[in-house]
């Protein structure tokens, strides 16, 4: 059954052609503490269609983007050429600790004046004058 949501879903971890692809020409830099395994073409080798190394991650789970720290993010899209796993790499005062998409749950942020928000809404200036049609 694994072997067939595999095939179907791109979701769920990865698709069969991805994980035969990273088994011929990927070669594993690293893992991050939520169990994310990071890749890259094997030897550093430049992709010929892009001009640069090619790079991916197969998540752990679920595969949702905004489950990649910092360090991998800027590693993944060039940012950085150093991967977390070969420097000491210490988070910033100001990064925030990772927090999932929060979107479609209780917890998403919601504008004030969202009819979602818990807040009451701000009233109008009283500038605003309906369109009434003439006749």
């Amino acid at each position: 059954m694994s072997y067939i949501v595999r095939f179907f879903t791109w979701w769920n971890k990865a698709t069969l052609s991805t994980g035969l692809w990273t088994l011929l020409y990927g070669e594993k830099v690293g893992t991050d503490e939520f169990g994310n395994v990071y890749y890259r073409r094997r030897g550093g080798k430049k992709d010929k269609a892009l001009g640069i190394e090619r790079r991916w991650v197969i998540f752990n789970g679920y595969c949702e983007g905004s489950a990649i720290p910092q360090g991998w993010y800027g590693w993944l899209h060039h940012t950085v050429d150093t991967p977390p796993t070969q420097e000491n790499y210490a988070r910033k005062e100001w990064e925030l600790p990772h927090q999932p998409n929060l979107t479609g749950t209780p917890l998403a942020y919601r504008p004030p004046g969202s009819q979602l928000s818990t807040g009451e809404r701000t009233p109008t200036g009283g500038d605003y004058v309906a369109w009434k049609p003439e006749g």
